[in-house]
């Protein structure tokens, strides 16, 4: 991305990723499954926000689209490994 953007878009897509497993972390200090799947919804929250913004930083052509199809797919795999753990919380 351009230098200009390093306090705007970067920033934003650096401290969306970072709040994923930040989150997860967080959670698991405490001990209730209900504030657990808050967390890990709020990091599911977060994935949207990376992907938004990496759509809106190829929109800007700041990324390449290959590029892209590669964060994309390990987005979505991490969003899969997180709906499988709030699935659990709630079956059990």
């Amino acid at each position: 991305m351009p230098s200009e953007e390093k306090f705007g878009l970067r920033s934003q897509i650096t401290r969306a990723s970072v709040s994923v497993p930040s989150n997860i972390a967080e959670e698991c200090s405490r001990n209730s499954e209900v504030e657990f799947k808050r967390f890990l919804e709020i990091a599911i929250g977060s994935l949207f926000e990376v992907e938004t913004q990496l759509i809106i930083a190829q929109e800007l052509e700041f990324i390449e689209p290959e590029e892209l199809k590669v964060i994309f797919n390990l987005i979505q795999k991490e969003g899969r490994m997180i709906n499988s753990l709030i699935n659990k919380i709630k079956n059990s």
